[in-house]
């Protein structure tokens, strides 16, 4: 985790504003979807609902699954390059960091923002 700072120059540092932009836009397009359905907002019902969250779980990885996989394979790139060791750990928190929080923050509230409209 020291390392962790490393990530934010040099090479392959568009990523750290491309993931999330690409999160973001698969957030905001699931979130209307599931307002035009009536469904509930995303992360509180994953969280608090048990009966739904394997589908909820299985829908959001369809959506957000290749950019996950992306920020993955990117960042190993990026410590192949850079530190010359691949730190899977880092890769993973970076990708989960980059791709899966803001999707999780965004489509419940584009949900929510949606249904007042």
């Amino acid at each position: 985790m020291e390392n962790m700072s490393d990530r934010v120059s040099g090479p392959l540092s568009f990523r750290l504003l491309l993931q999330p932009v690409m999160a973001s836009f698969l957030a905001i397009r699931s979130g209307l979807v599931d307002a035009r359905l009536g469904k509930p907002p995303y992360f509180w019902t994953l969280a608090s609902d048990p009966g739904q969250r394997a589908d909820m779980l299985r829908d959001g990885w369809k959506s957000i699954g290749k950019v996950f996989i992306l920020a993955l394979v990117l960042d190993v790139v990026f410590q192949i390059i850079v530190l010359h060791t691949v730190y899977p750990g880092g890769a993973i928190f970076v990708a989960v960091v980059l791709a899966i929080v803001p999707y999780l923050v965004l489509r419940g509230l584009v949900t929510r923002l949606a249904r007042k409209h």
